[in-house]
């Protein structure tokens, strides 16, 4: 059994991370911790972002 994300759960998941990746630019935390949720977002979109709603830098 495998786990294939396209179509519009794919398009949504595109979307949180873009947002999420707004509100980290736009946060003040600092360049490091900045470069780390990016990467952590980006490289596994759906657990990064579960992650970083749970954890990631407030405004």
């Amino acid at each position: 059994m495998s786990f294939e994300v396209g179509g519009v759960f794919g398009l949504i998941i595109l979307v949180l991370d873009i947002w999420a990746l707004i509100n980290v630019f736009g946060s003040s935390a600092s360049n490091m911790k900045k470069l780390i949720w990016v990467l952590l977002i980006l490289l596994l979109p759906l657990l990064g972002f579960i992650i970083w709603l749970i954890a990631g830098p407030r405004n």
